[in-house]
């Protein structure tokens, strides 16, 4: 791990736990661990559109992601699976104003909320032969508690967002 991943996985690690602790009282460490990887990971903005079709052009929406999904088998599948759940979580939680019109979430909150949920959760189901992958009680957790991880994920945002307005830069990285 390089020094600068250590820290940004430090400082997540710790906004993570004390919100997921002290503000929802959550205290699922395995969870709680997922979230800050997945916020981790997704500071480098080319981990948004990773997963790539069979003929390797980039996937950039959601649907065309169930879509490609489907197409999959195994550990490929579940992988798919995976990054809609983590894609569509990452989204509600740190970019919440774009799921808002006129104060209302609009209908793709509702999408997203449904893809991720249902990707997390046939996800879980998908038995995997590898040893760094994700447990499926993970996934299914973030299956069933989806929309409780994306507020988590909102109130670590306005903490960082603080954190980023006393420092003067931003932590999302090219």
């Amino acid at each position: 791990m390089t020094p600068k991943r250590e820290v940004i996985d430090k400082y997540f690690a710790g906004i993570a736990e004390n919100t997921f602790h002290t503000q929802l009282g959550v205290v699922d460490p395995p969870l709680i661990n997922y979230v800050t990887n997945l916020l981790v990971r997704f500071v480098r903005l080319d981990n948004f559109y990773r997963v790539r079709s069979l003929s390797g052009k980039p996937i950039m929406d959601v649907e065309e992601l169930v879509f490609e999904a489907t197409r999959r088998l195994g550990d490929a599948k579940r992988e798919i699976l995976r990054h809609v759940g983590d894609f569509t979580l990452f989204w509600l939680g740190v970019f919440p104003e774009s799921f808002q019109k006129d104060g209302h979430r609009t209908k793709k909150y509702a999408d997203f909320c449904e893809h991720g949920i249902r990707s997390y959760e046939i996800a879980s189901q998908i038995e995997t032969s590898d040893e760094d992958a994700p447990q499926s009680e993970v996934l299914e957790a973030l299956s069933e508690r989806f929309e409780l991880c994306a507020y988590g994920i909102q109130e670590v945002r306005r903490e960082w967002g603080k954190n980023e307005a006393a420092v003067g830069n931003s932590i999302i990285l090219e």
